[in-house]
């Protein structure tokens, strides 16, 4: 993750020149006018889904207007201004995707709307209710509605950030994520090739701006969710947010704490240092979280975890020895659908990867070490194969596909200025490989005049923040830190690996979340909530049974939100950022 964070560090200051070439000579909007006209008349392509619904078919409205779509849901696109300081200017459409509350609108048990926010920045919540609302839905409870929306500049919403002219454009740039995904201690000159990468990048997000990017940030699009509420004919808003949108929704609640109702941040930034674009305390966890694999795979045991050693030492000892074969010589993988090299980059990666969704990958990533003993490189591979690049007959097919610059604009506009040269990013680096050994693994510039805190707030209601004892990037002292700006608000606590509480599965958590949405009750300050079973299965007989009788004691509602929270644990994608 420090990887992405020092590529996007050099991003965002080693490029900011580039905007003040194009733009000094004209209004923010001149471009936008002359080459896109009016956003809401931009959206051209289709989505193909099972009813191959098409997004161009809803004309953004200021009213908000729900369209059926994808089968069992509704969508809808949602007119704002892209400048709230010039309302008549220019506007911006926001997607939106719910799944309706089980019971009726009319109904005195009908609550209102949650919104959610997955993460990245740049990440969809369209998608993440298209693959996992009904999930969503059945922990907060059937009186709600769950809307996932792309915040502006992402996916589906307009305008969309991008920098190249085409998919093609994009993937020959970046070489596919063999380059953009280098470790930053691979070589001797990783660092210093990100750096220069980032300098062609700047320009071509300058040079391809249309007036809009300087639009594109956290300040704007906790004031499309408050358009959003009052579009629901509401005024406070019900929100949960992860990981970055613990970010965005720390900064409504602090632009708006008269409009919050129920809001619920999971995996939580430190919002200061995010806005301060330094990112420095981030990874005070991840060794922590690296080791629960370490020590989870001895206490497994050699039937449980295939990388199995009889003590944690021995296990770094290999890994050590692994990464040093692959230093030396990647191995070459092909598999029926795609190729590409196994290298000391692609480890590391797939290991911090795992660290966010233990339960998913902890016995996966077991088995691809032992693999790789053997010089046998395919199981980590395929640990996040995709099939390799196709140009598209269509040009609408990837229309509203999410792209990484779209996370660079978000990071980069929040952020405040920073020194542009290499050796300011050579001392970032350096600062944080003190906190954690992952330190390998973390844009044009605009005026300043976003919101960036202070994060101080008397809310109309309590907030609820959520952290993990071993979350590899949004450590709880992160949330302990947020929580004292926000009058009345309350931590609670989920002692698991992993990033945000539903990486690990936690009746407990989940019931205190939903309980808190239902009538605003919140736990007891220092609530710490279990996890039912380990990444690991339980290596002994007498573990599993002792685990299965649990679970057959619970209620029927409490295995029904199990099932759910278990299957989120297995599949929902949090990373911060997006990139990782």
């Amino acid at each position: 993750m420090v990887g992405t964070l020092t590529r996007v560090f050099a991003l965002c200051f080693s490029l900011s020149v580039a905007i003040w070439v194009f733009l000094s000579e004209a209004s923010p909007y001149a471009k936008l006018r002359e080459n896109r006209g009016p956003y809401e008349s931009s959206f051209t392509g289709t989505i193909v889904g099972a009813d191959e619904f098409s997004w161009a078919k809803i004309v953004p409205t200021e009213e908000l207007i729900w369209t059926e779509c994808y089968s069992n849901n509704q969508c809808a696109r949602l007119k704002v201004p892209l400048d709230y300081l010039h309302p008549e200017d220019a506007s911006a459409a926001i997607a939106m995707v719910r799944v309706h509350s089980r019971v009726p609108h009319d109904s005195p048990n009908y609550r209102g709307p949650i919104l959610i926010n997955p993460g990245g920045p740049g990440g969809s919540g369209v998608d993440t209710v298209l693959d996992r609302g009904e999930l969503l839905s059945t922990i907060v409870g059937p009186e709600f509605d769950v809307i996932g929306f792309d915040p502006r500049g992402i996916a589906r919403s307009v305008p969309r950030v991008s920098s190249f002219e085409s998919r093609a454009e994009r993937e020959l740039w970046s070489g596919g994520r063999d380059v953009t995904s280098l470790s930053m201690n691979a070589s001797a000159d990783a660092l210093a090739r990100a750096w220069a990468r980032a300098i062609v990048g700047g320009q071509l997000a300058g040079e391809r701006d249309d007036g809009s990017l300087r639009f594109i940030n956290t300040d704007h699009t906790a004031r499309d969710m408050l358009r959003i509420v009052q579009a629901h004919s509401m005024e406070k808003i019900h929100y949960w947010g992860f990981s970055y949108g613990s970010v965005l929704g720390a900064t409504f609640a602090s632009m708006f704490p008269e409009n919050v109702g129920r809001l619920v941040i999971d995996g939580v930034v430190d919002s200061e240092n995010y806005f301060a674009t330094e990112w420095s305390n981030n990874l005070l966890d991840a060794d922590k979280a690296w080791m629960s694999f370490v020590h989870g795979c001895v206490a497994a045991g050699p039937e449980k975890c295939a990388f199995f050693s009889p003590t944690a030492a021995e296990i770094l000892e290999k890994v050590d020895k692994i990464y040093a074969s692959l230093r030396a010589r990647p191995i070459p993988v092909r598999t029926n659908g795609s190729y590409g090299l196994v290298d000391y980059s692609l480890l590391r990666r797939k290991i911090f990867k795992s660290l966010y969704s233990p339960y998913a990958q902890f016995p996966t990533l077991a088995q691809a070490f032992a693999d790789l003993e053997a010089g046998n490189g395919t199981t980590l591979f395929k640990m996040s194969e995709a099939p390799p690049f196709q140009c598209a007959c269509d040009p609408s097919e990837h229309e509203f596909d999410s792209v990484e610059e779209a996370e660079h604009a978000v990071l980069c506009n929040d952020g405040k200025r920073i020194p542009r040269d290499y050796e300011a990013v050579l001392a970032h680096y350096q600062n944080m490989s003190k906190t954690s050994q992952w330190a390998d693994m973390a844009w044009p510039e605009f005026p300043k005049t976003n919101f960036q805190g202070p994060f101080v707030a008397n809310t109309s209601h309590p907030i609820l923040l959520v952290g993990n004892t071993a979350d590899p990037v949004t450590p709880l002292s992160a949330a302990k830190k947020m929580s004292q700006g926000f009058a009345g608000s309350v931590v609670l606590t989920q002692d698991s690996v992993g990033h945000c509480s539903i990486s690990g599965p936690s009746i407990c958590t989940q019931k205190y979340i939903r309980q808190y949405f239902i009538n605003g009750t919140l736990p007891k300050p220092d609530t710490v909530c279990p996890v039912i079973s380990t990444p690991f299965p339980a290596s002994h007989d007498v573990d599993s049974a002792s685990e299965a009788q649990a679970v057959l004691s619970l209620s029927a509602e409490d295995r029904t939100l199990l099932e759910a929270v278990r299957e989120l644990a297995m599949t929902f994608d949090t990373r911060f950022p997006a990139g990782v």
